[in-house]
């Protein structure tokens, strides 16, 4: 599995309506075929900033399956307007099983 990690920075005073409207959005990644799950984290240092992260079966999943259908046209249309900058993405794969102690 893949874990893309998405760094989004959204503009001064738009962050709780980025929050609802993020519920709307993780319902058309859900859609998604490779996707596996999501999970929205606000920077308590930077409250502008969020870190989006997303397991997929594999990055093509994100980045050819996704990116390239028109569920991401609608996932970006929900959250590309909150944006102050483009976000940083990058993918990671899983080493071994989570650790919870």
């Amino acid at each position: 599995m893949i874990v893309e990690h998405a760094e989004l920075t959204v503009e001064a005073g738009r962050e709780e309506d980025f929050e609802a409207v993020f519920e709307k959005a993780r319902e058309v990644l859900a859609e998604a075929d490779g996707f596996r799950w999501a999970e929205l984290l606000r920077c308590v240092e930077r409250p502008r900033t969020f870190l989006l992260l997303v397991g997929w079966e594999s990055v093509e999943a994100h980045t050819v399956g996704f990116r390239e259908s028109e569920r991401f046209q609608r996932w970006r249309s929900l959250v590309g307007p909150f944006f102050a900058e483009p976000p940083a993405v990058e993918h990671y794969r899983e080493l071994g099983a989570r650790f919870a102690g």
